[in-house]
C-alpha cells in the first residue's frame, strides 16, 4: 500500500532543518502574538533567567531554575497548539472540546507547580 505523502515532508538533509527552523519561528511568533499567557510566561522566564543566573549557586541549580521555567513555556506551546486544533475542528461548545482544553490547563498547571517546588528548593537551600 502506497502511504499519501505530505507536502510538508518533501524536505530532507539542509533543506529540512531550514524549514523546520523557520517554522518553529514561525510558532514562536503566533505564540507571542496570540497568546497571553504565553508572553506571561515568557516575561517570567526571562526575569527568571536572569536572576537564576545571578545567584551564588551551582551551575546545575542554575540549570535546573531555567530549565523548569523553559519547561513551562514548552507546556504552554503544546497547550496552545492543542487549543488551535480544537477550535480549528469547530468553536461550537462541545464536552470533548471542553475536556482537551482542560487537559492542556492541567498540564500547564502542573509545570508551573514543578517550578515552583524547584525554585522553592532551590530558594530555601540558598538561604536557609
Amino acid at each position: 500500500m502506497v502511504q499519501p505523502v505530505s507536502q510538508f515532508k518533501s524536505k530532507s538533509g539542509l533543506k529540512r532543518i531550514v524549514a523546520a527552523f523557520s517554522y518553529s519561528m514561525d510558532g514562536f511568533k503566533a505564540a507571542w502574538r496570540n497568546e497571553h499567557a504565553f508572553r506571561q510566561e515568557m516575561l517570567v522566564t526571562v526575569i527568571g533567567t536572569v536572576t537564576a543566573l545571578s545567584m551564588k549557586i551551582s551551575a546545575f541549580e542554575k540549570l535546573m531554575l531555567v530549565a523548569v521555567l523553559v519547561f513551562v513555556l514548552v507546556v504552554e506551546l503544546i497547550n496552545s497548539a492543542l487549543e488551535a486544533v480544537v477550535d480549528r475542528v469547530s468553536l461550537e461548545p462541545h464536552p470533548l472540546s471542553k475536556n482537551a482544553k482542560d487537559l492542556g490547563s492541567a498540564a500547564v498547571a502542573l509545570s508551573i507547580g514543578i517550578a515552583l517546588a524547584v525554585w522553592g528548593v532551590v530558594l530555601f537551600n540558598r538561604f536557609y
